[in-house]
């Protein structure tokens, strides 16, 4: 080994240390780490040789063994020392540089100083990102750092968990994207994969898309013949449900139970979660799907109870003679399925015709119409629950579904707000902070609700925050009760709850007069806020209905002197403000009222064309901008037909006229 080390440095020049030469030379036992430790002391007393010296050299050092005597006398020095500073591997390597630039090309620079990540520590670093909100991040370490900074090869929970990430954002597109590049890579996607493509789908806010793709993922899906699980199911219910599907989400609950999944809380969720979506009969479906619930042997969560609410808030009961025979008659069969669902029952409940209600008609017991007094915040123990009846329990008298207009009305329905609250008493269930605004938007406007609100929320230990309280503010102000709705800002303050730009958007709502909405807009500034666009389009939208054009020029001054872009709702409304009435003829009579019409058309045009102007640089006002940039272009083209009728109008009189006169 030693004479092929001495012949590589003659023919490269290189010098040697003696003392190097001497401990090989007398050591030939000694291993590469010793060797690599106390082969090149910085400050040891070195003895260069050239390599044309090296023989005559080696033929001293070596060949006689009487010096074995003198072994160790270099290496005293080396043990006398108590540290050593090593040479770079760079001046190690000085020497043979620029020849081996000469035998060999140069090698490629590794891809990432450091140690080598994995797959596994990349998918908890991008769920670290993606619960922390950034979902941007996420993706960027993913597509950057991994796949072309590492060139790992990802596995099928890198995709999974950025595939659940864009789900939750509702970023269909790219959800899609790493799901095709996933199948490119010839991985097989689990069901976690397949419950967050289904949850992109159900969060996604192009809704029309987002159902095409659900479908088609759910044919391929029958294609392989691959089995979903429960939480995909799930999420196929929830993607049916919020694209208001009914049919789709019977046929999937269906289709869920031949595979042998059993029914939880969390399925009729979702079935609530689609009676939300129907305006005009939710409620009634809700009813029908929470007494199908109780047959089955479950119990409502929170979650349910909440739904509920928002059905009572949001939807109607449809035709009352239609739901009196379905949600009243108590002779209608009911055959329980193994599953606990009778979903044949459910389907011809839910998705039955309007003319011919389930049970064959009304029933039996005359209603009668009954309110609670207006000023009652909830309703006495005496009040009809039609959760009771749907439990099968007697109702305690009965409902006047006739009588059911409104949300107050239908939360009457449920007990009111009080027997509401006893039923989740009842149930083992306690109300949060979601449960009391839900209240606060069902229950009749007043300050007397506000207080009952406010026990329950002493009572339960809830916190109430400022969307609570601004829920109250407009429902106040929706019934005109501007002073209900400012004594509500008292109680806020008693709180020590501060104020914020919707709470001044939900007030708005009461100004009916312009002296109140400057005073609004006033005590805006005062509290160091700036009005936005919606606070500007609840005061344009009433000042619209009374058509007071001075106040709709001042609010259109203050938007353009405090900088406030308009969204599509304002142009909307002021495009309504702007118009004639439709059978009105401006050239064959004259309305006093309507003269200052003129006046504001003129003013509205002016300041349509300079708001485009205004520098924005977040996209949806972009949007906005560019819409107003249309309806500006439009109200100057129809201003040019107006003219150019009655120009015509006026040349055809004359012509008319000018024979008679002759």
């Amino acid at each position: 080994m030693l004479q092929s080390v001495a012949s590589f440095c003659c023919r490269n020049g290189a010098t040697m240390s003696v003392m190097v030469a001497k401990l090989s030379r007398r050591l030939p036992a000694v291993n590469e780490r010793a060797a690599s430790r106390y082969g090149a002391p910085t400050h040891a007393r070195r003895f260069s040789l050239t390599a044309s010296s090296w023989r005559q050299q080696d033929a001293k050092e070596f060949a006689s063994p009487s010096e074995e005597e003198n072994f160790g006398a270099l290496s005293a020095d080396i043990s006398a020392r108590r540290s050593f500073r090593k040479v770079s591997p760079e001046m190690l390597d000085l020497n043979y540089r620029e020849d081996a630039d000469d035998q060999k090309p140069e090698e490629e620079p590794s891809r990432r100083p450091g140690r080598r990540n994995t797959t596994y520590w990349y998918f908890l670093q991008c769920k670290k990102l993606i619960k922390a909100g950034k979902l941007d991040e996420a993706l960027e370490t993913f597509e950057k750092d991994m796949l072309r900074g590492e060139r790992l090869q990802p596995e099928e929970y890198n995709y999974s968990v950025l595939i659940g990430g864009c789900g939750r954002a509702g970023r269909l597109k790219k959800a899609f994207k790493l799901y095709n590049d996933l199948k490119k890579r010839d991985l097989e996607a689990s069901d976690a994969t397949y419950t967050a493509l289904f949850n992109a789908c159900a969060e996604s806010p192009h809704g029309r898309v987002a159902l095409e793709r659900a479908l088609n993922l759910e044919q391929e899906l029958r294609r392989k013949n691959i089995v979903l699980s429960a939480a995909t199911y799930h999420a196929v219910l929830k993607t049916h449900a919020l694209h208001n599907d009914l049919h789709a989400c019977v046929h999937t609950l269906r289709e869920m139970l031949d595979v042998g999944h059993a029914v939880t809380q969390e399925t009729f969720h979702y079935l609530l979660m689609g009676c939300v979506k129907d305006k005009a009969i939710g409620f009634r479906l809700a009813l029908q799907v929470w007494r199908q619930m109780l047959r089955s042997g479950l119990l409502p969560d929170s979650k349910n109870y909440n739904l509920l609410l928002r059905t009572a808030r949001d939807c109607g009961i449809g035709d009352p003679a239609l739901a009196s025979g379905i949600l009243l008659h108590s002779n209608e069969p009911h055959v329980k399925s193994r599953q606990g669902v009778d979903v044949d029952l459910l389907e011809r409940q839910l998705l039955a015709p309007p003319d011919a209600p389930e049970g064959g008609g009304a029933p039996q017991n005359s209603l009668v119409p009954l309110r609670p007094a207006e000023s009652a915040p909830l309703p006495v123990d005496a009040t009809p629950n039609m959760l009771d009846l749907l439990e099968g329990k007697d109702g305690g008298g009965v409902i006047s579904l006739g009588a059911v207009d409104g949300p107050s009305d239908r939360l009457v329905l449920l007990g009111g707000g009080r027997g509401f609250l006893e039923k989740m008493a009842a149930a083992g269930l306690e109300p949060d902070l979601r449960t009391l605004t839900l209240l606060a938007d069902t229950m009749a406007p007043g300050l007397q609700s506000l207080d009952a609100l406010l026990k329950v929320a002493a009572e339960r230990r809830i916190k109430l925050d400022v969307a609570f309280f601004n829920t109250v503010v407009r429902r106040a102000a929706k019934i005109g009760d501007l002073d209900g709705a400012k004594a509500v800002l008292s109680v806020m303050r008693q709180r020590n709850v501060s104020v914020d730009v919707q709470t001044f958007g939900s007030l708005a709502l009461g100004c009916q007069r312009q002296k109140e909405g400057l005073q609004l807009l006033a005590d805006m500034e005062e509290a160091g806020l700036q009005p936005n666009a919606h606070v500007f389009s609840a005061l344009i939208g009433r000042a619209s209905r009374r058509l007071d054009y001075a106040y709709l020029r001042t609010l259109l001054k203050s938007m353009r002197d405090k900088g406030v872009w308009p969204n599509q709702v304002v142009v909307k409304q002021l495009e309504f403000a702007a118009q004639y009435p439709p059978n009105y003829d401006q050239y064959k009579s004259r309305n006093n009222y309507l003269v200052q019409i003129d006046g504001f058309r003129g003013y509205y045009q002016q300041w349509l064309r300079s708001v485009p102007a205004q520098r924005q640089q977040d996209g949806p006002a972009l949007a906005s901008a560019a819409f107003v940039k249309n309806q500006a272009e439009k109200i100057a083209g129809r201003r040019k037909q107006r003219a150019a009728a009655a120009r015509i109008k006026l040349s055809s009189v004359g012509k008319t006229a000018t024979p008679s006169s002759s």
